[in-house]
């Protein structure tokens, strides 16, 4: 079976196939798919890619909803929040 350029294992495309699969199963899918993703890839449209690919027939979908989240998530900035340098800067 082939899936999704952004899905070569299909984790993403398997997980609307589940019958009765609650959002935190999604949830625990996506990181999966997550971590496994090329370092220096575009988070962000490869979500994309994939909710248009798979999310438009299922927008009810507990999936389409991990991946909504999860582009709103790419769009915040990563990097180290906190700890002493964070709480030492100056205002």
């Amino acid at each position: 079976m082939t899936y999704h350029e952004f899905d070569p294992r299909g984790l993403i495309a398997e997980a609307y196939r589940i019958d009765g699969i609650s959002e935190a199963e999604c949830r625990v899918i996506f990181l999966d798919w997550a971590l496994a993703r090329p370092e220096g890839s575009d988070e962000a449209t490869e979500i994309s890619a994939l909710l248009h690919s798979y999310g438009g027939d299922a927008p009810a979908h507990p999936m389409t909803s991990v991946l909504r989240e999860g582009l709103s998530g790419a769009a915040r900035p990563r990097g180290r929040q906190g700890g002493r340098r964070g709480r030492n800067k100056a205002p």
